[in-house]
């Protein structure tokens, strides 16, 4: 016990021994922070938004943490500017010359600083941090105001992010909204670059709606609801809202959800001001706001700094502003808590004298991103919050997620934001056009005196109506199904020609023109043109005439080399089969000069030699019918070539018109007029003009013209319908551009047209419809004579049958006739066999007697020659 208190009694020493130092170096440090003078810095905050509260509360959280940690004391002097720009003014004033402020931090425009600057000269001095976005480069780099600095991201960088999600649905028309706040409003040249941004992805804004702040209305429920009933008899469905407060947002979805302007069919689009603060409002603005599209600066949510700084936010903002339901800091909360650092720290450094080139090193240290390239979350909202669609920036475009956006070298990705819940509920890209009775409807011009009624036709229907048909409207019908909007529009006829007819689209008489329209260079300068539907040319269309000279082998043309080939190698094996038969009977055809005469004589049925064999006969006879068809197909082939089939154009080119000084026809309401006149030199009493097909086909018969220049369409329209009257193309066809539809200058509909009429090109349908009109203008009433005009040389095809027939009974035959062969020669050759074996036989047994007679005879050598040896042993045993 005695060794534990001991112990107890030194630490308690220790214990006293550090507090007195602790009191000892409290104090000093209280004596040293006492000679230092306290830091005011104002701030000017519209404090009847829910953003200005927001930065409010992060601003005083700023302070509190440098008074807390840091001998230099902030004095926070803060102003509402209630949203009103002489308000504004006057408090930055009243800061920097009553309350001798180091700097001013807020929502505070460009031009309310300089225009602050201009009552008091002590403006020019003082640091201004303005937390709105620069609008122009000149914002940032002020001669007039030095030591203005803006904080906020750029918002041309807004205006970008705003047009990528227009070009990634394709949306060609786009109602504008925005609100004329102090700071909007002194900023016209925002809609400028807000177009300059939808023009690049093929959009463009069709109508404004501008509306007054909140400060400055007595009723804004009744001023938006009435302005939203002109937007709603307009077509267009697509609204973006370019500038607003979260509460003039919050009244106009309320009231645009009671209008039905949040139904299936429309689209909504709000700004960075709005989906930032989405965080933190109550249930019934998000209910408002289902199927909306938005954007909000991306942050870092999840590091151990935000989440105190959230606790901190949260506890604070629940005390002093209880009756707002949601707390959550925001991307402008988490700005201003910055900015408010980046103050403090620049005059701790500077020990109490803030300089620019102080504030700004503290900038950058503080918040390190706001030199980077921003990046926003693309939102969309649905049920009681919103969820995160994809990334954005403008080095990357659409990402998927934060490593997408670092590597910069992989391409956007295609259908990121595919998977978004519109107004409505559906899960489908809406249209964003709907049927309006005030918008009045496109008028389409579309040429009534055109000569080829089969590419357009304008005319009265049974019931009295105009109708409009033919390949040129069915073709457009077919582009406008493919639209991804309902395009309001009615045909207009036109009955001038078709120069005049672009003129009126170039004066905006006309919205568009529909028909067989060439894409010329000198109209180009005028209009814009869709893309060609089907290719197109000059042609020169002339009668056909004889061919005075022939060729020498003309006559080896009626068949081809196959069928003269077929011929020559089958009737070479019917004759070998036939004179290999009747030679047995007939002596006369034994020889082989007999047999080449045979060969020859058969062609023509000329033989003296009867035929005797009956099988010979049998082979003969349809090989003979062979011979019948093809000689008078070939007497029929040779007459019709040498003399209807054998045509040549009757003119080879311009040259011989020009040189004859013939005449020509063409349409009078087609440039090709003065194509003739002016590029061609040809006369202008040489140049007829036709308003009918039928015309032409009358002026080549009564030989008023020696030619007619068609565009390649029309040509093959002309020349299907009179294909037996001898018309045929000569000359060189100059190619043209095409035929395509006729839109004015920058018209975004062209664009539309143009990538519909692409997917009509690869799904067959133009061909298809050019194969009907060809089918249904075209002339079958031609003779097979006529028809066969220009056929080329037969084959064997037509043939096959026959000679088929004619080799099946030629083998059959030399089959029998091989077989009787042997069948008659089978007993000589029986004898020959047996007197064969019979020799064979006799050889044989003569052979096998020899061979007897030789081993006897060796047998019985060999029996001598052993008794000789045994007879001398025994008289050698009897020897004396």
């Amino acid at each position: 016990m005695g060794r534990s208190s001991t112990m107890s009694l030194i630490m308690c020493f220790f214990v006293l021994q550090k507090l007195a130092w602790l009191r000892v170096l409290l104090a000093n440090e209280r004596s040293q922070c006492s000679k230092n003078s306290i830091v005011s810095i104002g701030a000017v905050l519209d404090m009847s938004t829910l953003m200005g509260k927001h930065q409010k509360i992060a601003m005083e959280i700023a302070v509190r943490e440098v008074n807390r940690f840091s001998c230099s004391k902030l004095d926070l002097k803060i102003r509402n500017s209630k949203g009103n720009s002489p308000q504004a003014i006057a408090n930055a004033m009243d800061l920097a010359q009553n309350n001798q402020v180091l700097a001013i931090i807020g929502t505070i425009t460009h031009n309310e600083a300089i225009l602050a600057s201009e009552f008091n000269d002590t403006m020019k001095n003082i640091p201004i941090l303005s937390l709105i976005p620069p609008t122009t480069e000149s914002e940032q780099l002020s001669p007039l105001l030095p030591h203005f600095i803006q904080m906020g991201i750029d918002i041309n960088i807004h205006m970008q992010c705003m047009a990528a999600i227009l070009g990634e649905f394709r949306w060609r028309k786009v109602t504008v909204i925005y609100e004329l706040d102090n700071w909007f409003s002194s900023n016209p040249g925002m809609l400028l670059n807000l177009t300059y941004a939808l023009r690049l992805v093929g959009s463009e804004i069709d109508n404004h709606l501008a509306l007054p702040s909140l400060s400055s209305l007595s009723n804004p429920k009744s001023t938006i609801e009435n302005e939203l009933k002109s937007v709603k008899r307009k077509s267009n469905r697509v609204f973006l809202i370019v500038q607003s407060s979260l509460e003039w947002a919050n009244i106009l979805f309320e009231k645009a959800n009671q209008m039905g302007l949040m139904q299936k069919g429309c689209v909504w689009i709000i700004p960075h001001g709005v989906a930032g603060l989405l965080d933190s409002v109550n249930s019934s603005i998000i209910l408002n706001m289902q199927g909306v599209v938005g954007f909000k600066t991306h942050f870092m949510e999840t590091s151990e700094a935000f989440r105190r700084f959230k606790y901190k936010f949260k506890r604070r903002f629940a005390l002093e502003f209880p009756e707002e339901e949601n707390i959550n800091p925001s991307f402008f909360s988490l700005q201003s808590y910055n900015a408010t650092k980046a103050i403090a720290q620049a005059a701790r450094e500077s020990q109490g004298k803030l300089t620019l080139e102080q504030l700004f090193k503290s900038i950058i240290s503080i918040s390190r991103k706001l030199r980077q390239p921003p990046t926003f979350n693309i939102i969309n909202v649905i049920g009681k919050s919103y969820r995160e669609l994809a990334l954005w920036s403008p080095a990357v475009g659409f990402s998927t997620n934060l490593v997408t956006q670092q590597l910069t070298n992989i391409n956007t990705n295609i259908g990121i934001l595919s998977t978004v819940y519109w107004p409505g509920g559906i899960p489908f890209v809406p249209k964003g056009w709907t049927r309006s009775i005030e918008n009045r409807k496109l008028k389409i011009g579309v040429p009534a005196k055109g000569v080829f009624t089969e590419f357009v036709n304008v005319a009265y229907d049974n019931k009295s109506n105009l109708s409009y048909t033919g390949f040129s409207i069915d073709v457009f019908k077919a582009a406008i199904h493919n639209l991804r909007y309902n395009l309001d529009f009615e045909f207009v006829p036109f009955n001038g020609s078709y120069d005049e007819m672009v003129e009126q689209v170039y004066n905006k008489t006309l919205d568009a023109a529909v028909g067989d329209t060439s894409i010329m260079a000198y109209r180009y300068n005028l209009v814009d043109f869709s893309q060609p539907y089907i290719e197109s040319g000059i042609d020169m269309v002339v009668t056909e005439q004889p061919v005075k000279s022939k060729e020498t082998w003309s006559f080896l043309e009626v068949y081809t080399k196959e069928m003269w080939l077929m011929m020559t190698a089958l009737h070479i094996f019917v004759v070998l089969v036939m004179w290999s038969i009747e030679r047995q009977v007939n002596e006369e055809l034994k020889g082989l000069g007999s047999m080449l005469w045979f060969l020859v004589t058969v062609i023509f049925y000329v033989h003296g030699e009867q035929i005797k064999s009956p099988l010979a006969r049998i082979v003969l006879a349809p090989w003979l019918f062979v011979i019948l068809i093809a000689s008078s197909y070939f007497t029929a082939s040779l007459t019709s070539m040498m003399t209807v089939s054998q045509l040549e154009p009757s003119v080879v080119d311009i040259q011989t018109l020009l040189k004859r000084n013939s005449p020509v026809g063409c349409d009078g309401n087609s440039f090709i007029v003065k194509y003739l006149i002016e590029v061609q030199k040809f006369k202008h009493e040489n140049v007829r003009n036709f308003t009918s097909i039928n015309d032409y086909a009358t002026a080549f018969q009564n030989k008023d013209i020696a030619a007619a220049f068609f565009i390649s369409p029309h040509a093959k329209v002309f020349l299907a319908k009179y294909s037996c009257r001898g018309f045929t193309k000569a000359g060189n066809t100059f190619r043209l551009g095409g035929l395509g539809f006729v839109f004015p200058k920058g018209s975004t509909l062209a664009t539309d047209i143009s990538e519909a009429l692409l997917k009509v090109l690869e799904s067959g349908q133009t061909e298809q419809l050019e194969r009907d009109m060809l089918m249904v203008g075209g002339n079958t009433s031609c003779s097979p004579l006529e028809s066969k005009a220009k056929d080329g040389s037969t084959g064997f095809q037509p043939f096959l049958g026959l000679f088929c027939v004619c080799s099946i009974v030629a083998i059959l035959a030399l089959l029998y006739n091989m077989t009787c062969l042997l069948m008659n020669n089978i007993e000589t050759t029986l004898t020959q066999l047996r007197r064969i074996w019979r020799c064979l036989t006799t050889y044989l047994t003569q052979i096998r007697s020899r061979l007897k007679s030789r081993s006897m005879r060796s047998v019985r050598t060999d029996t001598e020659t052993r008794n000789i040896e045994l007879m001398d042993i025994v008289f050698a045993g009897h020897a004396p």
